[in-house]
Formats: structure tokens, C-alpha cells, sequence
């Protein structure tokens, strides 16, 4: 077997032998075949695309790369949730502590932002003491003990994933569907859940900005999550407009403690109950009520177990950033508009997010929205507040805001698309 030759059948549009590609994965992990050489084989994948045989296939070499978490010891059925990415994508923080409520067990591997999106690990952090790295036995423990982890995957899981991720960030190729869908299934079948629910964004602030994009992504990590056992359903949402009024980090745990606590934004709400109610059907839990978790005050109990068991203080003050900027409405009439990558890039600027995986973030950092689209809204009125320990960076940041706010006369008539625009399974 020779990389080349696996290279020249993607490029002139042939289909990779599972022989092909059990070589050229493990091939990669162990370094003997070149960043430049799966380069151009990530390349000619973006361009000629793979079966479903071939994906899955290629699926089950990274995970073959690394070791297979079990959690058959405990008693409870395990379902987890994955979120393709968007701004003040806050979910996992009160979805896992509430399908924990419920009676499910939640392995939530999680991962840290990149660019515009946010990283549910960089949120958790801004809690004083919480920690994401858990040994082995430490996840089990905190799993056992109440329900719900929440931590960074090990470095034995999916390994050649890990690689290939870093290459495809810089040689243009993070879009083929082919890899998102084998990146993102691979680490989460290696975690070993029962079930898995999906939430794909779609919009502007995500990752596919196109729907028909998004459904083909989503259809083909469902049947990879069938074809290895795990039981899997996808939802696709909307990421056109910020999710919820907070974006950052330390902001958007504070808005999810008040989830918890009952309150919180209505679309943040919707969504969590929404995934919640996928993931107890999945478990085998179809006929218990997630929204009564968040009402009668379980799920804030699971939450704070959960960030204590961490390492965490959940009663500490959060972090808040030194200085503040607000931007107002420079017309009266009907916010019609907020684009989520917009507000998401600013957000990112202001130091919520990272340009590179080795960058700090501020846990401060981030923006408040106070109108959402549809409402009504005057000449200077407050928009948006944007936090960060570092002003020299508020023009940079209040210039990604540019054409991201849109108002339209007084009495226009504003439909704001569903969060949930369609289920795969």
C-alpha cells in the first residue's frame, strides 16, 4: 500500500478500498504518511466527496486509532448531546444537569471554541475551581455520583481525528462533509454512549449556512451512529440570530443558571427542553417531563452537584469584565435583524473566543443583547453591551458589527424562522 496511489483514486473520482483506508489512517497516526500527503487526500475528498460505505468505513479507522470508552457498570442508560457550533450556544451547560434530572446518565465530552463560535469548556471555566480534565476514573466518578459530566475527551480517544482535525484547520478542507461527519462521530462513538442527539445549526452564525447542506450532513452522521449501534437523531436549528441574550463566557453561564432556576430566554428554553425530550426518547425514558425538572428546581440540584463534584464553587461570583461599551439603536422602528456571525465575530474580538487552540480567553468578555428581532425598538435605546478586559478593543469590535443590525420602519411585520427546523432520524 502507498499513499500516493490512495491519493491518485480520490483525485480521478475512484471509491477507497476499506483496505485503502484502514492503511492510510493508521498510516497518518503513526506519522508515516506526510501532513502534505493527507493533505492533498483531505482536498480531493472536499472535492469528490465519499460514499456512506467509505464514510463509515473511514469512521471506524479513527476510532480504531484510540480506545473505546464503556460505560456498561452503570445503571442507567446513557444518552449524549452534540451541537455543531453557533453563537451563545449555551445548551449544554443546562441540558446535561436536566436529562440527568430525568434519570438518564450524560457523558458530555465537550471542546473549547475556535473563532466565532463558543467552546461549552471555556464557559464552565469561568466558574471558580471547575476543572474539564478528568482522569478515567474521575469521570466515572462524577458520572456515578450524579449523573451528568461534563469534560474534555482524552488524548486516547480518536487520536488520528485529533491530527487530521489540525490539518484540515489550516489547508482549507474543514468543509468536506465527508471528515465533519467522521470527525464528529468518530470521537463520539469512541465515548461509548447508547444514544446520541444531534444539533445541527443552520444560519449565518453556524458552521452550514445552507439547509440542504445541513440535512445532508446530518443524515450522514445518523447512519453512521445506526451503522455502529448508537442510536442517533439530528436535529437542525436555527443559528441565523445569537441564541438566547448573552454571548461569552461568564455570560452565558449566568444565563444558564437562570434557565435552571425556571427563567432564562424563552429560545433558550425551547431548545433545551426540545434536545432533552430527544434524548429521554432515546434513553428510554419517552414519558418523563423535562420542563417539570427545570420547574421544580431538580435540575438546578444535579447542576450544582455537578459543578461541585469539578471542582467548582457553584455559589462563587462569576467573572466580569473591567470595562463595558454599550451600543444603541441609531433609528426607531422594528429590529428586523441580528446576524448571529456578526455578533458572534465581535463577541470573539472582545476576547470571549480564540483565533488559535493555544490562545487564552477573557471569561468576562462577551455581549449582552437587549433587543431580539421583532421587537420594537427607539433611537437610542441600548442594543447591545459589549464587555472585555482590554477597551483598545471595542473598535475592532464594534466593526464586525457593522451591516449585523438591521431596523426597519415602524408597524413592519418581523417572522422569525422556528428554532427547530427539522428532525432526522
Amino acid at each position: 500500500m502507498d499513499v500516493i496511489s490512495v491519493i491518485r483514486t480520490k483525485r480521478d473520482h475512484g471509491r477507497l478500498t476499506d483496505e485503502q483506508i484502514d492503511w492510510v489512517v493508521d498510516a497518518y497516526t503513526r506519522g508515516e504518511v506526510a501532513d502534505e500527503q493527507m493533505s492533498a487526500l483531505a482536498m480531493a475528498i472536499l472535492l469528490n466527496g465519499m460514499d456512506r460505505g467509505e464514510i463509515a468505513r473511514w469512521t471506524a479507522a479513527m476510532i480504531a486509532s484510540g480506545e473505546r470508552m464503556d460505560f456498561s457498570f452503570l445503571p442507567r442508560r446513557t444518552a449524549d448531546k452534540h451541537s455543531t457550533g453557533g453563537v451563545g450556544d449555551k445548551i449544554t451547560l443546562p441540558l446535561a444537569p436536566l436529562v440527568a434530572a430525568c434519570g438518564a446518565a450524560v457523558p458530555q465530552l465537550s471542546g473549547r471554541g475556535l473563532g466565532h463560535t463558543g467552546g461549552t469548556l471555556d464557559k464552565l471555566e469561568s466558574v471558580a475551581g471547575w476543572r474539564a480534565l478528568l482522569s478515567a476514573e474521575e469521570m466515572r466518578q462524577v458520572l456515578t455520583d450524579t449523573g451528568a459530566v461534563i469534560c474534555a475527551a482524552g488524548d486516547g480517544l480518536a487520536p488520528a481525528d485529533r491530527k487530521l482535525y489540525a490539518l484540515r484547520d489550516v489547508t482549507g478542507t474543514v468543509e468536506a462533509i465527508p471528515l465533519i461527519a467522521s470527525s464528529i462521530m468518530s470521537k463520539k462513538i469512541a465515548e461509548g454512549t447508547g444514544s446520541l442527539v444531534l444539533d445541527v445549526k443552520v444560519g449565518s452564525g453556524a458552521f452550514m449556512k445552507d439547509l440542504a447542506q445541513a440535512r445532508e450532513l446530518a443524515s450522514t452522521m445518523v447512519g453512521l451512529g445506526t451503522d455502529h449501534g448508537v442510536r442517533t437523531v439530528a436535529l437542525l436549528t436555527d443559528m441565523s440570530t445569537p441564541l438566547g441574550l448573552t454571548v461569552g463566557n461568564a455570560l452565558e453561564v449566568r444565563e444558564s443558571v437562570e434557565v435552571l432556576a425556571g427563567g432564562g430566554p424563552a429560545d433558550v428554553v425551547e431548545l433545551t427542553v426540545a434536545l432533552a425530550r430527544e434524548m429521554l426518547d432515546a434513553a428510554g425514558l419517552p414519558d418523563t417531563d423535562p420542563a417539570k425538572a427545570l420547574a421544580d428546581g431538580s435540575a438546578m440540584d444535579v447542576w450544582r452537584r455537578l459543578i461541585a463534584a469539578q471542582g467548582g464553587d457553584p455559589d462563587a461570583a462569576l467573572p466580569v469584565a473591567r470595562e463595558q461599551h454599550v451600543l444603541t439603536a441609531s433609528a426607531s422602528g422594528v429590529l428586523t435583524g441580528l446576524d448571529a456571525y456578526g455578533v458572534g465575530v465581535s463577541a470573539w474580538r472582545l476576547g470571549a473566543g480564540r483565533a488559535r487552540k493555544e490562545d487564552p480567553v477573557q471569561a468576562g468578555a462577551g455581549i449582552e443583547i437587549h433587543a431580539k428581532p421583532g421587537e420594537q425598538v427607539t433611537a437610542g435605546q441600548p442594543l447591545l453591551t459589549l464587555h472585555t478586559d482590554t477597551p483598545e478593543k471595542f473598535g475592532y469590535a464594534l466593526a464586525a458589527l457593522d451591516g449585523a443590525i438591521e431596523i426597519s420602519p415602524p408597524g413592519t411585520a418581523h417572522q422569525a424562522p422556528p428554532i427547530v427546523l427539522d428532525r432526522i432520524a
